[in-house]
């Protein structure tokens, strides 16, 4: 059986994710922002081994929460599952003067991809929007555009999608790939969504923790477990690395 570390699993598609690997036998270790959020994750899967906490709009949190995870232990998937919607008004800045939306979607998952010990699987939630995302990648923290929190949730999830594919060119010992589970009623979604709440957390289960040749292919995008449509620039190695380039120099941390 699996050892998983899902981010945001506190709610939503990380936990309901979790929920599955659970019952499948896999032992998963659940993230959380804070200790409230941290209880209601324990309560939502009981069974979880535990549950680490970090806000990760914050650099040094985000580094913190790799630390505790190199402490624990091999893991082998890491679910980079938390993100925050397109439903920003303005653009809030955080403790690093970072956007907000940015901080959590496209720098935490850099981040902890750079300093967590590789597992042998590496998943990225991302969306459909991903295709609407600006892969120019010129004003990346938004300080020349208006803010648009629907371009920057699109340019965010395309972010994702670069890392997954950058990852899985770079690290041939190491299965990484990316998804979109559908636009479904979660609280990000919102209750009008029309996709399936029951599948949307199922190809993250199987890239995680199949064994069947489709879920251990690495620089795949998928949909309900098939391939999908992805940017047509996310496989641009220029543009993957200036990403990788961009993050480094923003959050000090190195690949």
């Amino acid at each position: 059986m699996a050892r998983i570390f899902i981010t945001g699993s506190s709610d939503g598609l990380g936990k309901m994710a979790a929920g599955l690997l659970i019952n499948r036998g896999h032992r998963v270790v659940l993230h959380a922002k804070n200790e409230q959020r941290a209880a209601d994750a324990l309560k939502g899967n009981p069974k979880a081994e535990g549950v680490l906490t970090a806000d990760l709009s914050s650099i040094e949190q985000t580094v913190e929460l790799a630390e505790k995870l190199n402490e624990l232990g091999h893991f082998d998937a890491i679910i980079h599952n938390a993100a925050v919607g397109y439903r920003e008004p303005r653009k809030i800045t955080t403790v690093d003067g970072l956007p907000h939306l940015f901080a959590i979607n496209s720098l935490a998952p850099y981040i902890l991809t750079a300093s967590i010990e590789k597992p042998q699987r590496l998943i990225y939630v991302s969306s459909g929007l991903h295709r609407d995302g600006d892969s120019s990648l010129a004003d990346i923290l938004w300080e020349k555009r208006p803010w648009n929190g629907f371009q920057a949730y699109a340019d965010s999830k395309l972010h994702n999608v670069l890392l997954a594919f950058t990852i899985a060119d770079k690290w041939k010992d190491v299965h990484s790939n990316a998804l979109e589970p559908g636009w479904v009623a979660t609280k990000m979604g919102g209750s009008g969504a029309p996709d399936s709440l029951e599948q949307a957390p199922l190809t993250q289960v199987w890239l995680a923790s199949a064994n069947d040749p489709e879920a251990l292919r690495s620089g795949g995008y998928f949909y309900h477990k098939n391939p999908a449509v992805f940017h047509p620039d996310a496989k641009n190695r220029d543009t993957q690395e200036l990403f990788l380039q961009k993050c480094a120099q923003i959050s000090g941390v190195r690949i």
